[in-house]
């Protein structure tokens, strides 16, 4: 069966001649900025954490549909809650006629996502940037304020104002203008931390660079919120350090500013937690309003904000929803998806993964002059690659070879950060003990390839 199988290029190279030709269809009938040529796969059948494609190639994936598929593809009481539902009706806006799944799934969240309050209400939306960007509506309801302060490395989305709060301008190019009223400060990047800055002279100057922020470029008593990413993915699988959060707790309260933790990427027990921000919780510096998407469908698109219960009835009538937000096929699936994380302990499924990887990244970084920094939390770890440890130089050329020659082998890998010199571990919770130990292999094996041929 494939979800338990290992992975094996059958055709010799991918693409095979089958994949060949579908790509060639795509490329003529799909705008150019949706062809890449990194990743020549067609999808046939996906299970677990495996891959089939049209030739038959079987490729174990660690990207996960990017941080999506955290339950695995093809999770059969998954499907079966969605053919249930669709047996029932596909669709219904949820402000015209009510649907129970809706209100369970709510409940669901209310019950464990860790922002603030005793009494918590959530809504939902269909991506992580239609998340995010509701996150604000409602913070900026609740407090009157307009301003918005994000970070360096973010990535929030593609909408209009998500774009502006994203930090590379890859994925803006061209598109302005942008709405004003956002700041961005820095984010404790603590490896490239500068002026040779560790431990907590390096947090002092992170928080010092946030309220010089909020004394030179806005006025606390303008911000709505600080939007931060628990443990930012685009930006290269970096942690927001606990004792920094915790500043930037005492600063939301001393000026009613909404912190909101962006859990797009991290949530749905990726590290360790059912979301990223309990470890902030734990910390007494829980956020006022939780954002999470991608995995919490397990494949079906679905997202949520959730936030205590003066928050969220604050906001006006008619600012937020839309029509397939909270769409039954998708709460359906959510459910299903929440039931099972629960169930089976998928967060500790994370920290079981998270510690096998993370040893495995620490050897090759004694091993290889290239690795420069391991770092993760659970199962969402990242590995950073540099021309000179001493220098810390950004290797994204290395990388870019890294992950065509892991391709070959049947290894789906995709980097991260803002020199795209990161390579980033989102594979499915239900990987197998042998597929991780063979994807290991794989990774080292394509990464000694590519050290000989440049």
């Amino acid at each position: 069966m494939l979800r338990n199988e290992l992975p094996k290029i059958v055709t010799g190279t991918v693409p095979g001649p089958k994949a060949q030709a579908i790509l060639h269809r795509r490329n003529a009938a799909v705008p150019k900025a949706l062809c890449g040529t990194t990743y020549p796969v067609v999808i046939k059948r996906g299970s677990g954490a495996m891959i089939k494609d049209v030739d038959g190639n079987r490729i174990l994936d660690w990207i996960g549909g990017v941080g999506v598929l955290n339950i695995g593809y093809s999770r059969p009481e998954v499907i079966e809650a969605v053919k249930k539902q669709s047996d029932k009706y596909f669709h219904t806006i949820f402000n015209v006629a009510v649907h129970e799944g809706y209100i369970e799934l709510a409940e669901k969240l209310n019950a464990t996502v860790p922002c603030r309050g005793d009494r918590k209400k959530t809504y939902f939306a269909n991506s992580g940037a239609e998340a995010d960007e509701n996150a604000i509506k409602v913070a900026k309801a609740f407090t009157g304020r307009s301003d918005v302060i994000c970070f360096s490395g973010a990535f929030h989305g593609r909408t209009n104002l998500m774009m502006a709060l994203t930090s590379q301008k890859a994925y803006s190019i061209g598109m302005g203008p942008f709405p004003s009223g956002i700041f961005r400060a820095e984010f404790p990047y603590l490896y490239r931390a500068p002026k040779g800055l560790t431990g907590k002279k390096a947090i002092r100057y992170y928080v010092d660079e946030l309220k010089r922020i909020l004394t030179e470029e806005t006025r606390p008593e303008d911000v709505a919120a600080i939007l931060i990413e628990p443990f930012q993915g685009e930006g290269g699988f970096i942690e927001a350090p606990i004792p920094w959060v915790k500043a930037v707790r005492e600063i939301c309260d001393t000026y009613g500013i909404m912190l909101i933790a962006d859990e797009v990427q991290c949530g749905n027990c990726r590290t360790g937690k059912y979301f990223a921000s309990e470890y902030w919780r734990d910390a007494d510096a829980a956020p006022d309003i939780v954002a999470t998407a991608k995995s919490l469908g397990g494949g079906v698109p679905i997202s949520s904000i959730t936030a205590r219960e003066e928050i969220m009835d604050s906001v006006i009538p008619g600012t937020i929803g839309g029509t397939y937000c909270g769409n039954p096929l998708a709460c359906a699936s959510a459910i299903a998806v929440m039931d099972i994380m629960k169930k089976e302990d998928f967060c500790g499924k994370a920290l079981k993964i998270g510690r096998t990887v993370l040893t495995r990244f620490e050897t090759l970084k004694e091993k290889y002059p290239v690795v420069g920094d391991v770092r993760g939390l659970g199962a969402m770890i990242g590995i950073e690659f540099v021309k000179d440890k001493a220098t810390k130089e950004p290797y994204p050329e290395f990388v870019s070879r890294l992950i065509a020659a892991a391709l070959q082998k049947g290894l789906l890998i995709e980097n991260a950060g803002s020199y795209g010199n990161v390579v980033r571990f989102l594979a499915p919770l239900v990987i197998t003990g042998e597929q991780l130990e063979k994807g290991l292999d794989i990774f080292e094996e394509s990464l000694k390839e590519t050290l000989a041929s440049i």
